[in-house]
């Protein structure tokens, strides 16, 4: 029997606005390209999905459904044909909110790949911070 151990990383940021509001710009595909360039450049819908332009290529981003628990998963197809799940949550934190995106590292991702994709999802959070404060 084989075990394969799983990778992942917990990336997160505090943001200063209610988690309702943050969820309600997160949650909109639209907003995509201007907090998360490093996912898609951008992104519009095609038959129920989000098909966009990215690093990688051509992917395609199917979102959960709204809810009230502020959960914001979301699969990306890659141009390989490869899906990828990505969790993630906003959740409210007093008057303000934490996002919080769980990297999960790939069975073909080097160390260095890894590395990467955690900075650009961290680069993209801050990102997404300074919008949100910023009114």
């Amino acid at each position: 029997m084989t075990t394969t151990t799983r990778t992942s990383r917990h990336l997160s940021v505090f943001i200063d606005r209610p988690q309702r509001e943050v969820y309600d710009y997160v949650g909109d595909p639209a907003h995509v390209p201007d907090w998360a360039p490093g996912l898609a450049s951008s992104l519009h819908p095609v038959d129920g999905r989000w098909v966009g332009e990215s690093p990688m290529g051509r992917i395609v981003v199917d979102f959960t459904p709204r809810n009230d628990f502020g959960v914001l998963d979301h699969d990306v197809t890659l141009p390989s044909g490869h899906t990828v799940h990505n969790p993630m949550r906003v959740i409210a934190d007093g008057s303000g909110c934490e996002v919080v995106f769980t990297l999960r590292r790939q069975p073909w991702m080097s160390d260095e790949e890894f590395r990467r994709d955690a900075e650009a999802v961290s680069a993209d959070l801050a990102r997404l911070k300074r919008l949100m404060e910023a009114g």
